[in-house]
């Protein structure tokens, strides 16, 4: 009897399983894209929404959040998050109000469609 494995055949066996990992990623990419979609809701919809994050050293960032009726600009650091200020000038309201959509930052699950779309496009390419 020959003892070695049939190359063939350990092959397939090989390519099934990486088949099956692959598969069951997929699945799992797919429903988890799903409901994160339905749970968030989209960036516009919220009531608390980033507009915009700006890094000024190490865990170190300024950010400005609108919430409903005020626009604040906020000092988040490792230990500590603090009110720097509240925008309540119209016309600086106004500009960054009519700011486009794609300025603003998007949302984890914005970034996954865009990503997911790039894949889908240079998939069906080939």
């Amino acid at each position: 009897m020959n003892a070695t494995p049939d190359m063939l055949a350990t092959a397939f066996k090989m390519l099934a399983a990486l088949g099956l990992v692959l598969g069951g990623l997929g699945i799992f990419f797919y429903f988890t894209k799903r409901v994160m979609r339905k749970s968030s809701g989209g960036s516009r919809d919220r009531l608390i929404r980033v507009l915009a994050n700006q890094y000024v050293g190490l865990k170190k960032n300024i950010s400005l959040v609108e919430v409903p009726g005020a626009l604040l600009v906020i000092g988040i650091s490792g230990d500590s998050i603090r009110l720097l200020t509240k925008i309540e000038d119209k016309g600086i309201l106004d500009q960054i109000q009519n700011e486009s959509p794609e300025r603003l930052s998007p949302s984890f699950s914005d970034h996954l469609n865009k990503i997911t779309n790039r894949f889908l496009a240079h998939k069906n390419q080939k």
